[in-house]
């Protein structure tokens, strides 16, 4: 090789990285904040009215509840507001990660001092009023639940804390460039057999004779797709066989010139990557989980405390409910710390990069994979190549990940030396 040539190229587009389900999320948040304000209140007043410093401190403590899930709505707030502010380089989807990262400190702390009271209750065992402790953890177990599904939404919020989603109509569709635009192409299975839609950016699709889509499977078995118009979109005419893994290589004819582009499509799991997780969601629904099950131990040890003079039973449970609390924290600093530190977000999306750029003697020598927000991931490709391409041609075979949304791609091109 005698020399090397660099272009760079990245995609014009804005820097909103919001997830999906942001706006639902922030009114979600309010919404339970309101309801923890609301018994805040009614405790403290009810305690005052009627002598019970129990229900007093129960109030208390819900502030430190309200104040917890104040700050992952302030996070969704300023987030939104600030998406097109361009003093932040790479948009303001963080801000989620930063607030549940924040969460887990918070949540570390309250683990500390449960645990730390647990044991000064074990060595020095209090007289406790059990007709007044139990019905406020009963009614502290119900607040709880109730913002956990407020906050849920109809989402599953599990310890993995991933979202399944099943791969028909919902997914993204690949887009790929040509010139005759932007053409947006799905596996469409909605309660249906599985077929090819294509559509483009402008509406204006190409003649039904004019695309065709061939895939080639693992096994080097293939099936060529023809298509038929419908209602603002074309509709292969044949089913899509199972496993949809398959490079599909699509055929565009216009004006007697052919261009050909290709995809490759994988079967997966059906759930969603870790970049997709809303961390700030995610740290609000543990926050009220680990009090919800930190009131069903107390109940518990309330309960047989109270039917068998165990008094040490009450701080026990609440010894393992703080153990339970530091678990859940570690798991979320773990994993907020990774992404505000840029750490790889997904090891199979690399590789997957890798291997589509990798191809006709191709090589990646760089590559950079950050998230930049729930379902939004950044790259930077190094690319060198003793091939004439330019970053426009390497852009075009990433652009059917739909995950990156803000991608630079620079070549290095290796001359040959002659002889």
């Amino acid at each position: 090789m005698t020399g090397t040539e660099a272009t760079f190229q990245t995609e014009p587009h804005d820097h909103v990285f919001l997830g999906k389900d942001h706006d639902k999320a922030e009114r979600r948040t309010w919404a339970v904040i309101v309801l923890c304000g609301v018994m805040m209140i009614a405790e403290i007043i009810g305690g005052a009215l009627f002598g019970s410093l129990a229900l007093i401190a129960d109030g208390l403590h819900m502030s430190t509840h309200a104040g917890a899930l104040l700050l992952a709505a302030l996070a969704y707030t300023y987030a939104r507001k600030h998406a097109n502010d361009r003093s932040f380089t790479f948009g303001t989807g963080k801000f989620g990660d930063l607030a549940g990262y924040s969460s887990a400190i918070i949540l570390a702390m309250i683990a500390l001092l449960i645990g730390y009271e647990a044991i000064s209750r074990l060595l020095n065992p209090v007289p406790i009023s059990f007709n007044e402790a139990i019905p406020i953890a009963v009614l502290g177990l119900a607040v709880n639940v109730a913002s956990a599904w407020l906050l849920a939404g109809g989402h599953h919020y599990g310890h993995s804390h991933d979202h399944s989603h099943g791969h028909g109509h919902d997914e993204e569709p690949r887009r790929v460039t040509s010139d005759r635009g932007i053409l947006e192409i799905a596996v469409f299975e909605d309660n249906v057999p599985p077929r090819f839609r294509v559509r483009t950016d402008t509406n204006i699709l190409p003649a039904a004779s004019d695309i065709t889509i061939e895939t080639i499977r693992p096994d080097g078995r293939r099936q060529l797709f023809g298509f038929e118009a419908r209602d603002g979109y074309l509709e292969s005419r044949d089913e899509i066989p199972e496993p949809h893994a398959f490079v599909a290589k699509i055929r565009l004819t216009h004006a007697g010139l052919a261009e050909v582009r290709e995809l490759e499509f994988e079967e997966h799991d059906h759930a969603e990557g870790a970049h997709h997780r809303d961390n700030n969601m995610r740290a609000a629904v543990v926050h009220v989980i680990a009090d919800a099950a930190v009131s069903v131990l107390v109940i518990v040890g309330l309960l047989l405390a109270r039917a068998f003079g165990w008094l040490w039973m009450d701080p026990l449970a609440g010894f393992i409910g703080a153990l339970v609390i530091a678990n859940w924290s570690v798991g979320l600093l773990r994993d907020t710390g990774g992404i505000l530190l840029d750490r790889m977000p997904d090891s199979r999306m690399a590789e997957k990069v890798r291997k589509t750029i990798e191809t006709e003697g191709d090589r990646v020598t760089d590559l950079h994979l950050w998230r930049l927000g729930p379902g939004h991931l950044g790259a930077i490709v190094s690319v060198t190549t003793t091939s004439p391409h330019e970053a426009a041609h390497y852009r075009q075979r990433l652009a059917g990940f739909a995950d990156l949304s803000h991608v630079t791609v620079e070549v290095q091109h290796a001359r040959l030396a002659n002889g």
